[in-house]
């Protein structure tokens, strides 16, 4: 198998287990030939990413939890924290001078990858994130952007996955919100609640209506935001890896303890 091929199966594995991938500006083939070994890594790493429901709702739609396993991960493989400096000298004489932070960026010898994870921000952060990745790649100073974001399927799945949920867990009210210290709901949040059961919705579909409306809505970042902001050619001509979270990261059991090292046969 070549190089190109293997890459393209690479993300195709993505997509076979129900990813949101987009390309643009030729990344792909730059992936390809350039960065095969990062690109395995990055798509290792996302294949593997679990998130709790009991976290997921716990956490109160923070990323906490979510997504700092994987954050920790890729930095473990590399994709570390970088701030990028612009200096801009005119006859010896500094002019200006910018810094431009991004949370995982991948050095290899044929260039670098920048990637940021959008859990759960306003949209207008997926502006910022791509006008950055542009001035940056202007600079020579990326290859490819990459963004990582939660995808369609996941966004459509929050409101029955969490009322299934629930509902499994035997909460049916707000008290029983305490025994999974689930404690990140305001005042008003609870009254949207109250109101809803006392017309007859059920606890579980209530709780879980408000909770999805408040802290997963239309304005946050998900893959629809940032597919419209591609569409309209924000980020351009800097090549771009979009890839949206699906909904069988979701998981209703915890993520099992990381096992023991093998033991070493031949150290006795």
């Amino acid at each position: 198998m070549t190089g190109g091929a293997a890459q393209d199966a690479m993300l195709d594995d993505l997509r076979r287990a129900g990813f949101d991938v987009l390309a643009r500006n030729h990344a792909e083939a730059i992936l390809a030939h350039d960065f095969p070994g990062e690109t395995a890594e990055l798509v290792a790493a996302l294949l593997s990413h679990r998130i709790t429901l009991t976290e997921l709702v716990g956490g109160g739609g923070g990323e906490a939890g979510q997504t700092q396993r994987l954050r920790h991960r890729l930095a473990a493989s590399g994709w570390e924290k970088h701030a990028f400096s612009i200096r801009t000298v005119v006859d010896g004489t500094e002019r200006d001078a910018i810094s431009h932070e991004v949370d995982h960026v991948r050095f290899a010898r044929a260039g670098s990858l920048a990637l940021e994870i959008e859990w759960n921000n306003k949209d207008p952060f997926f502006d910022r994130d791509l006008e950055n990745f542009q001035r940056l790649h202007a600079l020579s100073a990326i290859s490819v952007g990459v963004i990582v974001t939660r995808g369609a399927s996941m966004q459509d799945a929050f409101l029955p996955r969490i009322t299934a949920w629930m509902k499994a867990e035997g909460l049916t009210s707000e008290a029983d919100l305490d025994r999974l210290n689930i404690a990140e709901r305001t005042r008003a949040q609870a009254a949207t609640v109250a109101r809803a059961v006392a017309r007859g919705t059920p606890f579980p579909e209530a709780f879980a209506k408000a909770f999805v409306a408040s802290k997963y809505g239309p304005a946050s970042t998900h893959w629809a935001k940032l597919e419209s902001r591609i569409a309209r050619g924000v980020g351009n001509p800097c090549p771009l890896i979009l890839i949206g979270l699906p909904d069988s990261v979701l998981t209703d059991a915890p993520e099992p303890p990381p096992a023991p090292p093998a033991p070493d046969l031949f150290s006795r």
